[in-house]
């Protein structure tokens, strides 16, 4: 008799390969699927002698999912602690973009965190940075860089299975000579099977045509269904993360029948809803509950994606393939809870013995103090002086629900002794400090439309370039925040009648925390209520605020550098008239 080290016995079994469910007996050697015997096999009992056995009645086992575009920065937590958090919602192996971390320290920042990854009960792939800056130094100082030669040697580093994002796509169509395109260049020479993740939100067209050519046929960006059916016409694969959960869009793939040409992904998952409504599960969850396939969604939450960053010893329940499994109760199976979930043979997970324990990874001494600031005082949060005149019209940032992109608009401010006198306007003020210690670069901006009406908010986690953000109605309250963040050596808070209201330290590296992942999620919960409270009105108000700097995102963003029109990728005056 053949001994093999587990049987799942009498489940119903997800056939990749077919699409649907099957009752079968599945045999596990090795960390590998052995066997899968289905009702209509003759295996007789003696064949096959396992170690253990898991009655499988009153359940579907589906293969481990497989999320290729995330960011476990996103989630302020150490790849220890998300990879357990992850585990618990199904998901078996990730792919994750440091570029969040590179943005603050750069090759060494990127090597520690998949170090970090090492004891992660899941596997936890990477994809290199391939825009650290987002766009360069005209438009946002960073604490690292990454450039042709860091991104070769990335490459070769074991675990990376992919160019991460390229995320300045507005110069690459112009042809500029980047770092990234001398590597795309490379790549096209010594690599071309390469696969190489994009980021580029609106283009169409000619445009499209030109991002694709470099190579770049991935897109986990938001869309309008006429963008979407662009990418899918030129044959770039489409990754569908929540806010891209929309009826048509959903529709369009299911008529068409683009299920190959496509997968779920998180992109970002912040700590406080990964606690509440899980991972990558909760996307497919959702796409289910709008009318997507569950057997189709199965398979575009681990067989495509699998198969897009050419791991394919995973995404199927097969002979040969690894080993990784949930069982999720029959009844329950369009909700995605897991009941056990399995990593090569083993369990990582079980319902009701989730231990919640501290990330586990300590970095580097200087990580910890990573705040390279001057003393703020009152007189930082003065946008302009001098002005000539008693009224002038300056550009705004409006903030819009439902998206994390913004528009400009135009606003009339009065003018008293050269200074404007915002905190009449209705605008919040924000100011942005360059905190690595390269230049001491203040930016200024305002904020209006679905964002705080009152007190303040301060973060050091402010993509990408991770510099502090302080936006306020007034200047106390702004100074209040700003100061608690430099004492918390980085984080995020609100602040309202000079006191702190609430509050998440980000020790490490000004982005992430090694406290226990329930502490996080609490802490941050905590801060997103405040935000509601002062006023925020956006369907993810912490993602909002934090994109705010964002220069790849369209239309109007504030960085160290000042307002960034992103379009033109060019900074563009705070005042635009005085009379």
């Amino acid at each position: 008799m053949e001994k093999v080290d587990l049987l799942v016995k009498n489940a119903e079994v997800y056939n990749s390969y077919l699409k649907k469910f099957e009752t079968a007996d599945v045999y596990v050697l090795g960390g590998r699927i052995y066997y899968v015997c289905r009702e209509t096999a003759d295996v007789r009992e003696d064949m096959l002698e396992p170690e253990q056995v898991i009655d499988g009645t009153g359940y579907r086992m589906l293969p481990g999912f497989v999320d290729i575009h995330m960011h476990i920065e996103s989630s302020m937590m150490t790849p220890v602690s998300f990879g357990r958090r992850a585990a618990g919602c199904g998901v078996t192996t990730l792919v994750s973009e440091p570029h969040e971390i590179a943005n603050v320290a750069g090759v060494q920042g990127i090597h520690e965190m998949i170090n970090g990854a090492k004891d992660a009960p899941i596997d936890i792939y990477y994809g290199i940075p391939s825009s650290v800056p987002s766009t360069n130094s005209r438009l946002e100082t960073t604490g690292g860089v990454i450039g042709f030669e860091e991104m070769k040697h990335l490459m070769g580093e074991d675990g990376v299975v992919c160019v991460g994002e390229v995320m300045n796509y507005r110069q690459i169509i112009r042809g500029d000579e980047l770092e990234i395109t001398k590597f795309l260049d490379h790549l096209k020479e010594e690599d071309p099977q390469a696969v190489i993740e994009g980021h580029c939100p609106t283009l169409t067209g000619l445009d499209l045509a030109k991002f694709l050519y470099r190579g770049i046929d991935g897109d986990h960006t938001e869309h309008t269904l006429e963008e979407l059916k662009d990418r899918f016409a030129g044959g770039m694969f489409v990754e569908l993360q929540e806010k891209m959960l929309r009826q048509e869009v959903l529709d369009h793939i299911i008529t068409n029948r683009l299920y190959e040409h496509c997968c779920f992904v998180t992109d970002d998952t912040m700590a406080d809803e990964l606690m509440e409504h899980g991972q990558l599960n909760y996307v497919v969850q959702k796409a289910v509950a709008l009318g997507f396939p569950l057997e189709e969604a199965v398979y575009c939450a681990s067989y495509t994606p699998a198969r897009r960053m050419n791991l394919r010893d995973r995404g199927a329940i097969a002979p040969g393939k690894k080993a990784d499994f949930q069982l999720i109760r029959t009844e329950e199976c369009s909700g995605f809870q897991p009941e056990y979930v399995f990593k090569d043979g083993k369990e990582i997970f079980c319902r009701g013995e989730v231990s919640d324990q501290a990330g586990g990874h300590m970095f580097p001494e200087s990580f910890y103090d990573s705040l390279h600031l001057p003393d703020i005082t009152c007189d930082k949060f003065v946008p302009a002086k001098g002005l000539k005149g008693e009224r002038a019209a300056v550009r705004v940032i409006q903030v819009q629900d439902g998206c994390t992109q913004t528009s400009e608009i135009h606003r009339e401010m009065k003018v008293k002794d050269g200074c404007l006198q915002w905190e009449e306007s209705g605008c919040m003020l924000a100011a942005v400090f360059e905190r690595h210690g390269k230049n001491g670069n203040i930016g200024y901006g305002f904020v209006t439309g679905d964002c705080i009406r009152k007190g303040a908010a301060a973060t050091t986690y402010f993509h990408d370039h991770h510099n502090l953000l302080v936006i306020g109605s007034n200047v106390e309250d702004m100074l209040a925040a700003a100061h608690r963040i430099i004492e918390l050596k980085g984080g995020i808070c609100t602040a309202e009648n000079g006191k702190i209201t609430a509050e998440l330290a980000l020790p490490v590296a000004g982005i992430l925390s090694e406290e226990p992942a329930d502490e996080i999620g609490r802490m941050l919960s905590g801060v997103r209520k405040s935000l509601i409270t002062l006023g925020y009105r956006h369907y993810n108000p912490i993602m909002s605020l934090c994109t705010l700097g964002l220069p790849v995102s369209p239309a109007l963003k504030l960085t160290d550098c000042g307002l960034v029109d992103v379009v033109r990728a060019e900074t563009v005056p705070l005042i635009l008239t005085t009379v």
